[in-house]
């Protein structure tokens, strides 16, 4: 984001100077006044350029009964006045921006130095306009009231093109504009479809509207126009130009509305009191059945009620990557205590076995069920599941059991057998050392071998494989490891759903 499109307030002089410097000199103190109360803000005060000698048609010069060529020429600065406003008002910090309304109008603006130029909404599409404004290297703003949606992908496609620095400025061109036509769901429409470009709001409602801006910052966006003016005896402020005390109050509600937002792309920090508040109605984990020493402490072992007490593990903290191992006895009935466990979060270790499978799945070129869950095997805790290990995707277990298991270069899998079931393992990818009874195969991609009921077998590989597994019906509890410590485990096992998104 631009230096200058970050919490950016522009004042827009349009031609409320009256082409009376005194009276813009005027304008640019008050309303400095009002900027300097709400230093978080960043100001910009902006002109209006036209060329009048070209910009107005020789055949209506003189033709002051056309509304807006007598003001236009009645208002005009010279080059020296504008000088002399510009610099009163860089003096007092503003940032200073211009519209241009023809090319010499882009001319001027150069020679003058502005920090950003502005293009109208009824120049927004004034191509040969567009074309000499992005021959500058100036940060730009365009407005977009009247333009249709095609035409906004239009301008925006044209100056990402050709790399410019650019916000886009929702706006309504109706002077003063109805709360009912405001339609600021546009800036909505404008961040969601334009990624990464900064979007705001140029608006010309009722002076005494004090929600826009609010509303507008609330949506996101980080400019606000507002077209300015200052009564006095002798000039009087149109109907959609604020005075400095209109501005005050709206910059009161955009302060209030930022306030409430808070943070913006994070999540905010919690206060002690709404940690507190919400703890006292949420349920405490108690012991089932007595809880031994070194015991896992799982969902199985607990239940859950309320209310809590100080120090109590907490229903919302049983998550399956959490990890809770007792320290102490725990009776039947009591609260399990932090000081009572020790605990051990698995979710980072979980997370990049993950993208591990998923790489090696893709570099195996196997198909497999997008939605399937993954089961991880971790036979002697889960630091050790490089070492010794599988994943594994059940396909199909009815009267006959399909699953695919992959195993990571280097990783091993425990002498076991089984009572009930036999099973077939084909090689679809790398190669896998199967021990049947102590006696090793070597199986390559393609290779086939069965499994006996009763049949003590263990594997291991080195560049890793992907093996289908086809069985007769799989049962939770028909499996046998050697290694009676493993059996014992109730954790050794951990199912990730979702685990492809």
């Amino acid at each position: 984001m631009n230096k200058f499109f970050n919490n950016l307030i522009t004042l827009e002089m349009a031609n409320n100077h009256m082409g009376d410097v005194n009276h813009a000199l005027q304008m640019v103190g008050e309303f400095n006044l009002i900027a300097k109360m709400f230093d978080e803000f960043q100001f910009a005060w902006k002109f209006q350029f036209r060329d009048i000698d070209t910009f107005i048609h020789k055949d209506y010069k003189n033709r002051m009964d056309v509304k807006y060529v007598k003001r236009f020429s009645e208002t005009k600065l010279t080059n020296g006045e504008i000088l002399k406003i510009k610099k009163f008002a860089e003096d007092k910090g503003f940032i200073t921006m211009a519209t241009a309304f023809d090319e010499p109008s882009v001319d001027l603006i150069e020679e003058m130095n502005f920090d950003i130029i502005k293009i109208a909404s009824c120049s927004s599409t004034d191509w040969p306009l567009l074309n000499k404004i992005v021959e500058t290297n100036k940060p730009i703003i365009i407005s977009t009231a009247g333009v249709k949606l095609k035409d906004v992908d239009n301008i925006v496609s044209f100056l990402q093109h050709r790399e410019k620095d650019f916000a886009l400025m929702h706006c309504v061109g109706e002077y003063p504009t109805g709360e009912e036509n405001l339609q600021l769901n546009q800036i909505d429409l404008f961040k969601n479809r334009y990624k990464n470009i900064t979007v705001g709001f140029s608006t010309h409602e009722n002076p005494n509207n004090y929600d826009t801006g609010a509303i507008a910052v609330a949506k996101g966006a980080t400019i606000l126009e507002k077209h300015v003016a200052v009564e006095t005896n002798k000039y009087k402020p149109n109907a959609y130009s604020v005075q400095p005390w209109h501005l005050y109050n709206w910059l009161y509600e955009i302060r209030k509305a930022l306030s409430m937002c808070g943070v913006k792309n994070e999540r905010h920090e919690f206060s002690e009191k709404e940690t507190t508040d919400l703890r006292t109605f949420k349920r405490g984990v108690f012991a089932k059945n007595d809880i031994q020493i070194d015991d896992i402490v799982s969902r199985e072992e607990v239940y859950y009620a309320w209310p809590n007490c100080e120090k109590q593990i907490l229903a919302n903290d049983m998550s399956k990557y959490n990890k809770y191992t007792a320290t102490q006895n725990i009776k039947a009935g009591e609260p399990v205590l932090t000081n009572s466990v020790t605990f051990k979060d698995t979710r980072d270790k979980i997370w990049d076995i993950v993208q591990d499978v998923k790489s090696f799945l893709k570099e195996s070129n196997v198909a497999f069920p997008q939605k399937a869950d993954l089961e991880i095997s971790h036979h002697y805790g889960i630091d050790g599941f490089y070492k010794t290990g599988l994943t594994m995707i059940t396909v199909i277990n009815k009267e006959y059991c399909k699953k695919l298991i992959i195993m990571l270069p280097k990783q091993w899998h425990p002498e076991q057998y089984h009572k009930i079931k036999d099973e077939t393992f084909i090689i679809l990818y790398g190669s896998v050392s199967l021990y049947l009874n102590g006696e090793r195969k070597k199986l390559n991609k393609g290779d086939v071998v069965t499994i006996e009921p009763g049949v003590k077998h263990f594997f291991r590989t080195v560049s890793g494989c992907v093996i289908e597994e086809i069985s007769s019906t799989h049962f939770a509890d028909d499996s046998y490891y050697t290694d009676a410590t493993i059996n014992n485990k109730k954790d050794r096992k951990t199912e990730i759903t979702h685990w492809l998104d």
